[in-house]
């Protein structure tokens, strides 16, 4: 799994490849995440174009993703969600706790009418 990191004004971008299925470079996203607060940015899209799948650890990793934006006062939106992610999302109900998007401009986009 890889992360790349973008910014758009005080909005992170974090485009994600490959599968989340637990492990360390799962727990990475979070990680990220947390860099992330620590340096004051705390309104995140996670682009999920590249995760093809997703199991239960990628579902907690997003959760914590979300937990700590939310403590910190921020936000987190998904983006690009694949067919196969969005039904698991679906099937455990998680899709409720995320605003989703086609894509991550919609996404930023979002939060900067939420600002404006």
């Amino acid at each position: 799994m890889k992360i790349k990191e973008t910014f758009e004004k005080n909005i992170a971008i974090l485009t994600v490849s490959g599968n989340m299925m637990g492990g360390p470079e799962t727990a990475a996203l979070h990680d990220k995440v947390k860099s992330l607060i620590e340096d004051g940015i705390k309104n995140v899209v996670i682009d999920l174009k590249g995760v093809k799948w997703m199991n239960s650890s990628g579902l907690g990793v997003l959760m914590s993703c979300f937990g700590s934006l939310t403590n910190a006062g921020g936000n987190l939106k998904l983006a690009s969600i694949a067919e196969k992610v969005q039904s698991v999302l679906m099937i455990t109900k998680m899709i409720q706790f995320f605003e989703n998007y086609e894509n991550a401009e919609r996404a930023v986009a979002s939060f900067e009418q939420e600002q404006g």
